[in-house]
């Protein structure tokens, strides 16, 4: 062997490592991908739930509260007074679900006078309405935006780097990654892929063949098998938060679980508003 020929460190412990960190690897960007979408279901399932179900919510309140008031005027009992009176002392006035679930452009409202109504509140220094966040088109984006984002999450992740540099530039795309995802923008992740087609970075990990790599890749499976204990714990404490617990009535179809729950909310009302039709009836008797 000539003098200047590098001795190339060989050892089948590394290879059988390389082997345990690529799965492990790949396991815990899966599940990094499922948390996240999990996340992005549950904000957006909690914003369409408000928008969409609040005033319903709201609706059975004001019925439950009048219906107390007529048992009260009706039995005149102390005890149903002040459950009437707790009753309506927590409610808002009544929404108006027709005007809520009118299509855009049926509410009457004229958007020239909205705009000048704002200026004129913006001048006199009178505080604006609160912005609704619009509501997103589909609560779990689609497979296409499904597709791109863990394709982008495999090659772009900040903790696939070593170097703190790499991991800073990576943990700003991948920001902007997850903002696309939260959309559901499909045209943007596409975009962001191309984007970081080119990239390649530097992982600041040890050559193979060295040393320093076999005690590398120990403690990378290690850093990753503590990393995939933390994503299934975060899982967990999504799926058993209120909303998560309601979502997972039907997770295969968050869209679907919204309009059986509006249908069974509608119900309620008309149940409600039928058993307080009678207490009048009778009242008036």
């Amino acid at each position: 062997m000539a003098a200047d020929t590098p001795v190339r460190w060989s050892d089948p412990e590394e290879q059988q490592l390389e082997e345990q960190v690529a799965r492990t690897e790949a396991e815990w960007v899966e599940a990094e991908v499922a948390v996240e979408t999990l996340r992005v279901e549950l904000d957006n399932f909690a914003l369409v739930h408000h928008q969409r179900l609040g005033p319903m919510y709201v609706r059975l309140d004001e019925l439950d509260a009048l219906i107390a008031e007529a048992t009260a005027a009706r039995s005149g009992d102390p005890e149903d007074i002040r459950r009437a009176f707790e009753a309506r002392s927590v409610l808002e006035p009544m929404p108006d679900l027709e005007a809520f679930f009118a299509e855009p452009g049926e509410s009457g409202s004229d958007p020239a006078a909205d705009a000048a109504d704002t200026g004129r509140q913006r001048e006199a220094g009178e505080p604006l309405p609160p912005v609704i966040p619009q509501e997103p088109q589909r609560i779990r984006p689609d497979r296409e935006a499904q597709r791109l984002y863990r394709d982008l999450a495999r090659r772009a992740h900040p903790d696939l780097a070593q170097d703190p540099a790499e991991q800073q530039l990576r943990g700003v795309f991948i920001a902007r990654v997850n903002a696309a995802y939260a959309r559901g923008d499909v045209l943007e992740l596409a975009a962001l892929s191309e984007e970081w087609a080119g990239e390649t970075g530097d992982s600041g990990a040890p050559a193979g063949g060295t040393p320093e790599r076999i005690a590398w890749l120990r403690q990378r499976l290690e850093w990753l098998s503590a990393r995939l204990a933390r994503v299934a714990a975060t899982r967990a404490e999504l799926a058993d938060s209120p909303m998560g617990q309601l979502l997972m009535l039907l997770p295969d179809d968050p869209d679907a679980l919204l309009t059986i729950l509006a249908e069974q909310l509608l119900e309620s009302v008309a149940g409600r508003q039928a058993e307080l039709d009678r207490l009048l009836a009778g009242l008036g008797g």
